[in-house]
């Protein structure tokens, strides 16, 4: 997508506090009209002063931010017409929940009817009409979170910022909201810009997702590509669970790399970032892709020695930790099905995975 065509456009935005570090390095961004987009990454990775310069609570030190093609740099918050939710909910506590989501509609000057009506449906949306009269203080956390939710909808934004709106809730329920969040972005069409560190809520969300780490973006891609085709170390490490084996490359063709591992081991892997023999790499391996049966192998599938360290039974699957070139932090997860095989500490087994499985990092 072209700047030109996005919604929203950063163009070589940067950020700085004092004058000399940048917490945003040149940052160009674009997002499509109603797409759901996730900026993704540990604390101090520069996605939350992304996400406050587009609100306009933080001023660009460099660069240009636009929305629907028009600068907005010198825009003031309240007049860029964008909805917003906070982690701690900010609603105003002397204030029913009835009077929380009228007031941005009184402040746009709109008549007491039209408030009304657009009061019940936007609580009607989280499904929350029954609690109109009520004060925050009278709410649980999740039922105060639905009542901002409905606040940042209530005057029909096109735009809607959610800056880690479910870090105060507890795992259940935050999972539910995710799905109800994702229902409300699908039934509205509404453009969604999501900050979290969370990267499992990234995943479940997101169309695509804005992998940021000292402050610039590592990998832009919809959640499958980022999970299966890592563009570096980082997001191989920070999006999800993942094997690390450290080798050198000892041969490179295309997309095929030979890489001798610290053991002396030789496997294939898929080169991402490597570029000559010699090099020095971290080979990157998602823990469902490994098995140990060898019936179960695809064709050119390579075998390794391992030893297990531990079983953990976690429902659904066991998570199996494994001695393997060095590494006594290899993990392999198993499905619980009928006839599965028991593993046990100490036992001695091969284990394998299909070579496009493997890909050839930088080191980190």
């Amino acid at each position: 997508m072209s700047q030109a065509d996005a919604f929203v456009a950063f163009e070589h935005v940067q950020k700085s506090y004092d004058g000399v570090s940048l917490v945003v390095k040149d940052l160009n961004l674009s997002i499509a009209k109603g797409e759901f987009l996730t900026m993704l990454g540990p604390s101090g990775s520069g996605k939350t002063t992304c996400l406050m310069m587009l609100a306009g609570f933080e001023t660009a030190t460099h660069g240009e931010i636009k929305l629907a093609g028009r600068p907005i740099n010198q825009v003031p918050p309240h007049k860029r017409g964008i909805g917003m939710v906070f982690q701690n909910y900010a609603l105003f506590p002397h204030m029913t929940v009835g009077e929380n989501l009228s007031f941005p509609l009184e402040v746009r000057g709109m008549g007491k009817d039209e408030r009304e009506a657009k009061v019940k449906r936007a609580l009607d949306m989280v499904q929350m009409f029954s609690f109109i009269n009520r004060r925050p203080s009278q709410l649980s956390g999740g039922q105060q979170q639905r009542i901002a939710l409905a606040r940042a909808l209530v005057f029909d934004p096109a735009l809607v910022l959610m800056d880690e709106p479910l870090g105060a809730l507890d795992k259940q329920l935050r999972e539910h909201m995710q799905f109800e969040i994702k229902h409300l972005h699908n039934s509205l069409g509404i453009t969604v810009v999501y900050v979290t560190h969370d990267q499992g809520e990234a995943l479940t969300m997101s169309d695509r997702v804005a992998v940021f780490n000292d402050g610039r973006i590592q990998q832009l891609a919809p959640p499958a590509d980022l999970y299966e085709r890592p563009d570096n170390s980082f997001v191989a490490q920070f999006i999800g669970e993942n094997n690390k084996l450290h080798g050198t490359v000892e041969e490179l063709s295309g997309d095929k790399a030979l890489v001798k591992l610290v053991t002396g081991e030789v496997i294939d892997a898929t080169p991402v970032n490597i570029t000559a023999v010699g090099q020095k790499t971290l080979v990157s391996i998602r823990p469902e892709r490994v098995e140990f049966k060898p019936e179960m192998m695809p064709p050119g599938a390579h075998m390794i020695g391992a030893e297990v360290i531990e079983v953990i039974y976690m429902g659904d699957i066991q998570r199996v930790r494994l001695r393997v070139a060095g590494s006594d932090d290899f993990v392999m997860k198993m499905r619980n099905t009928l006839g599965q095989t028991r593993l046990s500490p100490g036992q001695t087994i091969k284990v394998g995975w299909h070579p496009q499985d493997a890909r050839a990092l930088d080191p980190m």
